[in-house]
């Protein structure tokens, strides 16, 4: 070969190379389809400021899931079954870009994980304060509109909201979803009013939808506009960072994790919900000096879900991860009062062997039908003066102190060491908002917290659990764990929200029911 074919040759082999590499960025930054078949959402991230918390609360987290049972056609008064309890509060929201009608109309959603349907403001929103400062999807302008009408609400802690089905094309990416149900929201709950977003995408299963309408994703898969039926995101919590994270439709992007999936099976129907097999406190992420353990002795329940941000949990057990790592709650005069007066015989009865859950019976604190089958959060019962309603409050102080004692048995500790340790715990119950502040200039030295998945142990840094709250020169930060209490049968459960996910890349293998966990990069 003569050296100017030769040096021909080497120079299109270079060309080939800078073409290749080029194609390959056009992949990173397009939002929509590439050559390796996969749909990709960019995320953009909202960061909190004092005012900007309060309405976080909004997003899926306080949503109250209406399980339908039977034909999507009911009316509104049959979406009240099967009622699921999932609450949060939120330090951050990630949402993308979709759009829906012919040609398409652009909303800014949040994806969720942890619900099942797609809804955004409609132009017939006239009475709902909420619905102004957000894009409203107008039927009239769309050639590809098919009018259902059928009423809908989707029931939420801290209101509703009210709507009606309709049907149409919708652009997730680069890929239209055609003939998609979605809800029109005619009246939305107040809260809505600072949300950062205009709707929700639910990336949950069809079982817990309301209406029983298709999910998104479902008609991604079945239209094969997906070369894989999983799902993965990456979140970035780095304020510096513009990109907020990104969901990838049909496969996975490996620039966001290193290292190898940690997959484990759906435990349950209906939500991305999982194992957990212990959560352990320990002074570094490799287990170091163990500070604690043994919060899921047989296993806990959590759902998987992109649409909270914190860690929510028992109010039992979030007081005590929060008094280990030294987060502030509020003190509790009414849980003080059950110690004190009754800590000597709930301590008592229990070393007798009397179950834990007829303790608080035994004593008359609790009804039969009062305990903890039963069980609220301690911001639910309060009234409209914002005191407790004394029955219930020592109902459920009770049940809290009698979890306390049970796990401090166990460990052979003098009866007023533990008494006094369970009256230190009252001190550390989250506030009425369900906060806990931690000291700024502390979290350098608290403990890491793991979750153990799979047998694998998937630490957080402090850094990584806690929040930061700016507003102009002063700083907040916040505990990522927050009390969630789930009345059986549904609970207790876990949420592992985006504060989780933006530690670890997740793969929602769709096809084959189970979800992987990867370090995030």
């Amino acid at each position: 070969m003569s050296f100017s074919l030769r040096a021909l040759v080497n120079m299109g082999m270079k060309l080939l190379v800078v073409v290749i590499c080029l194609l390959d960025l056009a992949c990173i930054f397009a939002f929509g389809n590439c050559t390796d078949g996969l749909v990709r959402i960019g995320l953009k991230r909202w960061n909190l400021d004092h005012n900007s918390i309060n309405a976080a609360r909004i997003t899926r987290g306080e949503v109250i899931y209406s399980v339908v049972k039977g034909d999507t056609n009911c009316n509104i008064d049959c979406l009240k079954d099967d009622v699921v309890y999932l609450r949060d509060y939120l330090g951050t929201q990630f949402y993308g870009e979709i759009g829906i009608g012919s040609p398409p109309q652009q909303f800014t959603v949040a994806f969720d994980t942890g619900s099942s349907n797609l809804w955004v403001p409609s132009s017939k929103c006239h009475f709902s304060i909420a619905c102004y400062g957000h894009s409203k999807y107008r039927a009239r302008l769309s050639s590809t509109f098919t009018k259902i009408g059928v009423p809908c609400k989707i029931r939420y802690g801290s209101g509703s909201i009210y709507g009606f089905f309709s049907q149409d094309n919708v652009r997730v990416g680069g890929v239209v979803i055609k003939d998609q149900v979605f809800s029109e929201a005619t009246r939305e709950g107040l809260r809505f009013l600072l949300a950062q977003f205009d709707g929700i995408l639910g990336l949950g299963f069809q079982d817990v939808a309301v209406g029983k309408v298709k999910p998104v994703w479902y008609n991604m898969v079945q239209q094969g506009l997906v070369t894989q039926q999983v799902f993965s995101i990456w979140l970035n919590r780095n304020p510096k960072l513009e990109v907020g994270g990104e969901i990838v439709f049909g496969g996975v992007d490996w620039r966001h994790f290193s290292g190898d999936h940690t997959f484990v099976p759906i435990a349950q129907s209906g939500y991305w919900q999982i194992e957990v097999g212990d959560i352990l406190i320990a002074s570094n992420s490799t287990g170091g000096r163990n500070l604690f353990s043994g919060f899921c002795g047989d296993g806990c329940a959590a759902i998987v879900d992109s649409g909270s941000s914190f860690i929510g949990g028992p109010t039992t057990m979030i007081a005590q991860i929060n008094h280990v790592i030294g987060a502030e709650g509020v003190v509790s005069l009414e849980c003080k009062k059950v110690v004190s007066k009754y800590g000597d015989l709930i301590w008592e009865l229990l070393i007798s062997g009397l179950q834990p859950r007829k303790v608080c019976v035994d004593i008359g604190l609790c009804r039969y039908n009062q305990s903890s089958a039963a069980i609220e959060t301690m911001v639910d019962i309060t009234n409209s003066q914002g005191l407790q309603d004394d029955g219930s409050a020592l109902c459920n102080f009770c049940e809290t102190t009698v979890f306390w004692l049970q796990v401090e048995l166990k460990k052979h500790r003098p009866k007023e060491n533990v008494l006094r340790y369970v009256n230190e715990m009252c001190e550390r119950l989250p506030n009425p908002r369900r906060k806990s502040f931690i000291n700024c200039d502390n979290i350098a030295n608290m403990p890491y917290v793991s979750f153990l998945i799979g047998n694998k142990s998937f630490p957080l840094s402090p850094e990584q659990y806690t929040i930061k709250v700016v507003q102009g020169s002063s700083t907040i930060c916040l505990s990522g764990f927050v009390a969630l209490d789930v009345p059986p049968t549904n609970g207790p459960l876990w949420i592992l929200g985006d504060l989780f996910l933006a530690a670890y890349h997740t793969i929602f293998d769709f096809g084959n029911l189970k979800v992987g966990f990867a370090k995030s990069s």
